[in-house]
């Protein structure tokens, strides 16, 4: 291999939505999925990310709890249970058992508590879709 190899990244050409009302977190968390080779859209609510959702459903949403216009949970519970439903990773500051259980019983794929390190996301993301190419 020659120092001109390229590296392909950990998610390259996975289409992931990022879904924070916070613009600084939404734009930290694309910026580290992008790195890694994704194509990303952005919502900085849950209507909008439903409505991406509906439009063209991305490999995978990383989804805050806390949204204006629709909550986290409502977001999920509408795009999850179709036969092309995303991964989520719901990203939230909420620290209760009951809201990652509910979150688990209406479909989430993983839950991580914020602040979360960028490297953790990418990891998480990079391990779902892996498992998922693989039928599991």
């Amino acid at each position: 291999m020659s120092a001109e190899t390229l590296t392909v990244g950990k998610l390259e050409d996975v289409q992931i939505l990022v879904v924070d009302d916070d613009p600084d977190v939404r734009e930290s968390i694309e910026a580290a999925m992008l790195a890694e080779g994704a194509v990303t859209e952005t919502a900085s609510d849950g209507n909008t990310a439903v409505a991406y959702c509906n439009e063209d459903p991305p490999d995978l949403v990383v989804l805050d709890m806390m949204l204006p216009g629709r909550s986290g949970f409502l977001v999920l519970e509408k795009i999850k249970g179709r036969e092309d439903s995303p991964l989520v990773i719901m990203v939230t500051a909420n620290e209760g058992k009951r809201h990652q259980e509910y979150a688990e019983a209406i479909g989430v794929d993983a839950y991580m508590i914020k602040p979360v390190p960028l490297a953790s996301l990418v990891e998480k993301a990079a391990e779902l879709i892996a498992k998922r190419k693989k039928g599991e």
